[in-house]
């Protein structure tokens, strides 16, 4: 089923521009990977690629045995969705788009903690982030380990920070290897 139908031609060197209305509505920037495969009717597709996603059950079992073992629930997130998630809130959350408060948050390149007044907490689904530390693949923000709770939860200590820090750490890694 066509939603959008706009004509481009290819030129000499094999390339096509995708129109501005479609990079804007599909969230596609400069610099983003674009997955390109036919399907069996000959048609080429263009998909923006995410590798988290691809991950997909070594972060899904990272996010499980970190929340387990910090008590609090955990998501992992590339640049647009929640690509594996644990704890409460799980059910929402996987599969949903990343807020956009959550994205300038990670390009910051830094760890965010939430400060200690909860009425300032991000919200992320019905929930509150309480800890975000950026995936930096080659230099390149690829996503998040998120810790999210309650509006009554404390803001997360200095070791279940550094867990955090040490999860995308570890997913980063593993995403260069």
């Amino acid at each position: 089923m066509r939603e959008t139908g706009i004509v481009r031609r290819i030129d000499e060197l094999g390339r096509v521009v995708i129109p501005k209305e479609i990079r804007k509505t599909q969230r596609i920037r400069t610099g983003d990977s674009l997955e390109i495969y036919t399907d069996g009717n000959g048609e080429v597709i263009f998909k923006k690629y995410s590798p988290l996603a691809e991950l997909g059950e070594p972060a899904a079992v990272y996010a499980d045995v970190l929340a387990r073992r910090l008590r609090c629930a955990v998501a992992v997130c590339d640049r647009e969705h929640i690509v594996a998630a644990a704890g409460a809130g799980k059910g929402e959350l996987l599969g949903a788009p990343l807020p956009p408060e959550i994205e300038p948050l990670l390009t910051r390149r830094k760890l965010y903690t939430a400060p200690a007044s909860a009425a300032e907490r991000e919200p992320l689904g019905s929930r509150y982030l309480l800890c975000a530390a950026p995936i930096l693949v080659h230099g390149d923000i690829e996503g998040g380990v998120l810790l999210h709770g309650t509006l009554r939860e404390a803001a997360p200590n200095a070791e279940t920070v550094r867990a955090a820090a040490t999860a995308a750490e570890f997913l980063a890694r593993w995403m260069e290897e």
